[in-house]
C-alpha cells in the first residue's frame, strides 16, 4: 500500500516555454504529485489510513538532451541528507539511465512549479519516492516507443537498458540522446499504463552504491552555501538585535560604528509584533565593504533597548513553574479506563518528573541570504530549507507580488529545523531595499545564531503508574508540559499543538488498561521551533526512562518488560479510537505497528548481546520509539569511572523505515542522529536569565565532539518489501538516545538521571 493517493499526472513540457527548466532541447517531462492543500503541512489521514485532502501541483522535471545528458531537477534542499542523491537516483533508475550521465539541477523556491518545497518531517524520499519512479517510467516509455516507431518494430520488442534502447531480435541499439527529440513528441502514457520496475530489476534503488552527487564538489571546496554568496557590489551586514524576545530599539548612536574603515552606513530594522512567525527580531544592522568591518561596527554602536515583557525570563524560575503545572491536573487528550480508581487499588505506586531543556540547532553554517533588488524584482540567494515560505515572507515584507521574488537555494551547512525559518532572508531583502538594491549578504556569526535562534521547546514530563502485586503496571498517568511552536504563529496557546502531542505522547502503544494523558497550560517566553526530532525528544526521553525504572521497581529485565508493556503485535489506528484520543487534529499520527517495534527492540537487544556479563562501573541500557512512520530501538554500553568519567564503546541501532532507497544514506542519517542523541543528553543546553540567553558559543554551548562520540556505532537495518509504505529517516533515530543512554548509566552505576543535559551529575 502506498502512502500517497493514487492520482498522478505526467505533463510533457518539451513545447512549452519554461524557462529555467533546463538549458537542454529535447525531452522535457514535468511530475504532477498530490499534494496537501496546506503548504509546509503532513497530509491528514483518514480512517484507512490514507492522506486525504490533496492538490495537484508540478514538482519534478527529467530533461533528456540530444547528446544523451540526462538533467533532472531537486525539488527539496540539500544539507547533508543525500535528497539531491537519492531523489534523482529514484528517477534514474525507473529510467534506465547511466547516473554518470545525470546531472542533478537544484529548483528555485516556487510553489507553483514544484508544489511543497518545505524540506523537513522526514518526508523527502518518503513522500516523493512514488512520484519519482513513475516520472523516470514515463520518461523511459516515451524512449521505447520513439525507437519503436523509428525501427517500425512492435513496442514488445524493444526495452530500454542502461541509457540506451535495445532492439532484441536483432540489437540493435538507440542512445538516449538519439530518441531524445523524437520521444518529446508523443503524449505522455496515462498512468495506468506504466510498467514500473520490480524490486528485482531495480540498478540503484536499495543498492546504496550512487556516490553523493555533490560529495566531490564539497570536499574539493567548491560547493556553494549560503555563506559563500559573491555579487559585484555586494556590501556586508551584520546586525544587532534585541538580546530578549520581544525587545525594540528605544534609540542608537552610529557615530563611533561610522568611524570605523569599510563601513558604509547603519541602519535600523523595525521590529514585527509578538509572535511574528518568521519575521526578523528588528536591530540596528551595520553595512560594510567587508563582514570583518561590519562587526566591528557593530561592536562600536550605542543602543538603549526596551526589553518588553519577556524581560524577567528565568530559567530556573520557569522550570520551577513547569514542576508545578505538572504536579496539577491539565487538559486530558488521551484517557482510557480509570487511571485515579487503578492508582489507588494498586500495590505500589511509582512516580518521576523529567527535565529537558532548550535547546538550539546550531547547524555548522550559521544563517545566511544574500538579497538584491533589480526593476522591481527581488533575487535571494539563501541556505534555507523552505524556498517557498521564504519567498513568500520576503514578498509579503517588501509589498511585492511573490512572482517578483526569486529564491536561489544553496547547499544547506546543516538545517535541523532552523533553516526553516528565513528571517535571516527577509533582513537581506529589507537592507537591500534600504540600500536601493544593491546587493547585500546579511551574514549570521556563531553568536548571533545561539543568542537568537527558534528554540527547542523546554519541558517536564510528570509520569505516575500504579504496580499490581507482580509489578505490572494496573494505571498509567503523564502530564507534559510545554511552551508550543505554534507561539510564533499566533496568540500563545500555552498547549502543546496537536502535531506535538502527537509526536510520541497521545500514541504511546503500550497496553495498560487505565491510561491518562494531560497537557497542563504553560507560557512560551522566546521563540520556540522545530528542531531534530521535535518533540519527539522530550516524550521519548521521559517515557522510555519511565519503563525502566518501573522494570527495576519491579525487579525485571528492562527489554523484558518494555516487551511486555508493548504487548502482543498489532495495530493501533488513532484514527479509530478518537472517543479516548481528544488532542485535536494531528497531521503527523500514523498507525502504529506494534510487532515491527517489537522486532527493533528484540533485533537490538540481540547484536548488542543484551543480558551478557558487564564488568563494574559498565552497563547496557536500552530505549525504544515511534516517529515519522519508522521505528528504531537503541542498545547503549557505557563505562563509567570512579570519577564520574563517561565513555561509550558501543551503540547498537535497530532500524524499521519499511523500503530502503539508499540503505547507505540510512545508517549515516542514523549515525549522525546518534551522535547528536549524545550530545543532547550531556552537553546542550539553552539558559535564560533576565531573559537573554546565557550562552553565546560552542565554548558554552557544547555539542558533541570526537571525544564523547560512541566508538562503535553498528546500525542493523530491517529488510521490507517495496509493497509498504517507507518511513522517515532523518528524525527518528535521535529520541531514544537519550533515556538509553540514561538507563546504561542506571545500569552502571545505580545512578537515575531525570534532567538533561546530564553535565557534571555522574560526579557530584
Amino acid at each position: 500500500m502506498s502512502e500517497v493517493p493514487a492520482r498522478l499526472d505526467i505533463v510533457n513540457l518539451s513545447r512549452r516555454s519554461f524557462l529555467g527548466v533546463t538549458p537542454a532541447v529535447g525531452l522535457i517531462l514535468a511530475v504532477g504529485f498530490p499534494r496537501f492543500a496546506l503548504a509546509g503541512d503532513e497530509p491528514k489521514y483518514g480512517a484507512d489510513g490514507m492522506p486525504h485532502g490533496w492538490v495537484d501541483d508540478p514538482l519534478v522535471f527529467v530533461a533528456i538532451a540530444p547528446d544523451g545528458t540526462v538533467t533532472i531537477t531537486c525539488h527539496r534542499q540539500e544539507m547533508g541528507q543525500g535528497v539531491r542523491t537519492s531523489l534523482p537516483m529514484v528517477v534514474a533508475d525507473e529510467l534506465e539511465a547511466d547516473f554518470s550521465r545525470v546531472l542533478v539541477r537544484q529548483a528555485q523556491g516556487d510553489e507553483a512549479r514544484f508544489g511543497n518545497q518545505d524540506t523537513d518531517g522526514s518526508r523527502s524520499v518518503r513522500h516523493f519516492f512514488e512520484p519519482m519512479r513513475r516520472c523516470g517510467a514515463a520518461a523511459r516509455t516515451m524512449l521505447e516507443q520513439a525507437a519503436a516507431a523509428q525501427w517500425g518494430v512492435p513496442l514488445a520488442q524493444v526495452s530500454a537498458s542502461n541509457h540506451e534502447v535495445v532492439h532484441h531480435p536483432t540489437n540493435r541499439k538507440l542512445g538516449y540522446g538519439a530518441l531524445a527529440v523524437a520521444a518529446s513528441r508523443l503524449p505522455v502514457p496515462a498512468r495506468d499504463s506504466l510498467r514500473l520496475k520490480s524490486p528485482a530489476q531495480f540498478r540503484y534503488i536499495g543498492k546504496g552504491e550512487v556516490r553523493i552527487v555533490d560529495g566531490p564538489d564539497i570536499v574539493a571546496g567548491r560547493g556553494k552555501y549560503g555563506i559563500d554568496t559573491r555579487l559585484e557590489g555586494m556590501l556586508y551586514a551584520v546586525i544587532a538585535r534585541p538580546a530578549v524576545y520581544g525587545g525594540r530599539v528605544v534609540s542608537h548612536d552610529a557615530t563611533e560604528a561610522l568611524k570605523i574603515a569599510g563601513v558604509v552606513r547603519v541602519v535600523e530594522i523595525p521590529g514585527t509584533p509578538v509572535p511574528s512567525e518568521f519575521q526578523p527580531l528588528g536591530g540596528v544592522a551595520v553595512l560594510a565593504t567587508n563582514t570583518w568591518a561590519a562587526i566591528q561596527g557593530r561592536n562600536a554602536l550605542t543602543i538603549q533597548w526596551d526589553d518588553g515583557p519577556n524581560g524577567s525570563y528565568d530559567s530556573t524560575a520557569y522550570k520551577a513553574s513547569l514542576e508545578t503545572s505538572v504536579r496539577n491536573p491539565g487538559r486530558v487528550v488521551r484517557n482510557e479506563g480509570d487511571a485515579a480508581a487503578a492508582m489507588k487499588s494498586a500495590a505500589r505506586l511509582v512516580q518521576a518528573e523529567y527535565y529537558v531543556p532548550h535547546m538550539t540547532q546550531a547547524p555548522m553554517e550559521p544563517p545566511a541570504a544574500t538579497a538584491r533588488i533589480v526593476d522591481g524584482r527581488c533575487e535571494v540567494w539563501a541556505c534555507v530549507q523552505a524556498p517557498q515560505v521564504t519567498r513568500d515572507r520576503v514578498a509579503k515584507r517588501l509589498g511585492l507580488s511573490a512572482d517578483r521574488v526569486t529564491v536561489n537555494v544553496t547547499l544547506l551547512g546543516g538545517g535541523f529545523g532552523r533553516k526553516s525559518k528565513p528571517d535571516y532572508a527577509v533582513e537581506a531583502a529589507l537592507l537591500s531595499k534600504a540600500m536601493d538594491g544593491k546587493p547585500v549578504k546579511v551574514t549570521w556569526t556563531r553568536e548571533d545564531d545561539i543568542q537568537h535562534s527558534y528554540y527547542h521547546t523546554v519541558s517536564v514530563e510528570h509520569l505516575e503508574a500504579g504496580l499490581d502485586a507482580s509489578g505490572k503496571p494496573v494505571a498509567w498517568l503523564h502530564r507534559s508540559a510545554a511552551p508550543s511552536i505554534s507561539s510564533i504563529f499566533g496568540p500563545d496557546p500555552k498547549q502543546e499543538s496537536a502535531m506535538e502531542l502527537g509526536m510520541g505522547l497521545v500514541d504511546v502503544p503500550f497496553a495498560i488498561p487505565n491510561l491518562r494523558l494531560e497537557n497542563p497550560e504553560v507560557a512560551a517566553h522566546t521563540r520556540i521551533g522545530w528542531y531534530r526530532s521535535v518533540s519527539n525528544i522530550p516524550h521519548a526521553f521521559a517515557i522510555q526512562s519511565f519503563v525502566a525504572e518501573l522494570a527495576a521497581a519491579a525487579e525485571r529485565d528492562p527489554k523484558d518488560y518494555l516487551l511486555e508493556l508493548i504487548g502482543s503485535a498489532r495495530r493501533i489506528d488513532p484514527h479509530k479510537v478518537r472517543d479516548s484520543w481528544n488532542y485535536g487534529e494531528s497531521p503527523v499520527l500514523y498507525p502504529v505497528d506494534t510487532g515491527r517495534l517489537r522486532r527493533v527492540i528484540e533485533t537490538a537487544a540481540q547484536k548488542a548481546e543484551w543480558g551478557k556479563p558487564m564488568p563494574a562501573g559498565s552497563g547496557l541500557g536500552i530505549a525504544a520509539h515511534y516517529s515519522f512512520a519508522a521505528y528504531v530501538a537503541v542498545v547503549v554500553e557505557v563505562t563509567v569511572s570512579d570519577k564520574g568519567e563517561l565513555s561509550i564503546p558501543r551503540v547498537d541501532i535497530a532500524f524499521d523505515c519499511g523500503p530502503q532507497v539508499n540503505p547507505e544514506r540510512i545508517r549515516v542519517q542514523l549515525e549522525g542522529a546518534c551522535v547528536m542523541g549524545v550530545g543532547n543528553t550531556l552537553l546542550s543546553e539553552i539558559t535564560f536569565k533576565g531573559g537573554r540567553v546565557e550562552q553565546t558559543n560552542f565554548n558554552d554551548y557544547q555539542v558533541a565532539r570526537m571525544n564523547v562520540a560512541p566508538r562503535d556505532i553498528r546500525v542493523h537495518l530491517i529488510p521490507a518489501e517495496f509493497d509498504m509504505p517507507l518511513g522517515g529517516v532523518g528524525e527518528p533515530g535521535v529520541p531514544p538516545i537519550a533515556p538509553a543512554l540514561c538507563n546504561a548509566i542506571f545500569a552502571a552505576t545505580g545512578k537515575r538521571i531525570r534532567r538533561l543535559p546530564i553535565g557534571d551529575q555522574l560526579s557530584t
